[in-house]
């Protein structure tokens, strides 16, 4: 039995015990209930960074142009999926037309160089930098890796000063801002180039110079180009049946009627989203 003192010490530590799995039992509660806020929080802000995003998307289509923008001014917005292009005023849609846009696919150019090309439009805010007047396409490097790889041809750089073996004795130089072919008795014929029509020797294709006539092909971006800069532009088409797909290098291709339209309503320093 026992004495009341010792009574007393079990009542103690048994209350002493109970208030501090009391005050345990608060912590963990006070800790989970912490832990539920937190989550919330996150996935509020996971809930509003997503509605932020489909905003964003649905701003350009609903005609609410980017914060640097004047609310009053004509934009364009390409979207590369869609294959589409819209000329908007706020909630009007000035103009709307098909188009073709960047392939995403890659080119590699065999060697030691090891060079690569990705052809895929670039996504972002652009400008109308430039508006031109029946533009020349000058083709880069890749145009003509390309065209040797697919007609199994040893593609060969010409420059200046240097000249390739043809037949008859003739010979393919550099003369002034031409390639021509060099007889024997000293005349000299430009080539005619065109887009798939590039100078062949036997099994050589030539790649022209930068500067020369050759490099300059007519006829194959339409009447007008918006240029955006970097190489990129809005233009026409020699090949209409490529518009709404995804085939071109990276430039966006109108149909010919669409881009002098364009050229005609579309002002210097127009924004152009393309996403």
């Amino acid at each position: 039995m026992l004495l009341p003192g010792a009574l007393a010490v079990v009542f103690a530590a048994l209350i002493g015990w109970q208030w501090s799995d009391a005050r345990r039992l608060r912590g963990d509660r006070a800790a989970l209930r912490a832990a539920l806020a937190g989550d919330s929080a996150r996935l509020a802000e996971a809930r509003g960074s997503s509605r932020q995003a489909a905003d964003s998307l649905a701003g350009f289509l609903s005609g609410r142009a980017a914060l640097d923008s004047a609310a009053d001014r004509a934009y364009i917005v390409i979207s590369i999926a869609d294959n589409r292009l819209w000329y908007r005023r706020g909630n009007d849609v000035l103009f709307e037309t098909r188009v073709a846009t960047g392939s995403g696919k890659y080119l590699e150019k065999a060697g030691a160089t090891g060079e690569q090309w990705k052809f895929e439009t670039p996504r972002g805010r652009l400008v109308v930098q430039r508006k031109d007047i029946e533009p020349a396409w000058v083709p880069p490097d890749w145009h003509f890796v390309e065209a040797a790889q697919k007609r199994k041809l040893e593609l060969v750089r010409l420059v200046p000063g240097m000249s390739i073996a043809g037949v008859g004795g003739t010979v393919v130089a550099v003369s002034g801002g031409n390639v021509v072919t060099r007889y024997p008795d000293g005349r000299e014929v430009p080539f005619e180039v065109k887009d798939g029509n590039e100078i062949r020797v036997g099994n050589k294709l030539i790649m022209p110079p930068f500067g020369t006539a050759q490099r300059r092909y007519l006829g194959v971006l339409g009447a007008n180009r918006l240029y955006l800069g970097d190489g990129y532009g809005i233009h026409g088409t020699d090949v209409p049946s490529s518009i709404g797909r995804s085939v071109s290098h990276g430039c966006i291709r109108v149909r010919n009627e669409d881009i002098e339209t364009l050229f005609r309503i579309v002002d210097l320093g127009t924004p152009v989203y393309v996403y």
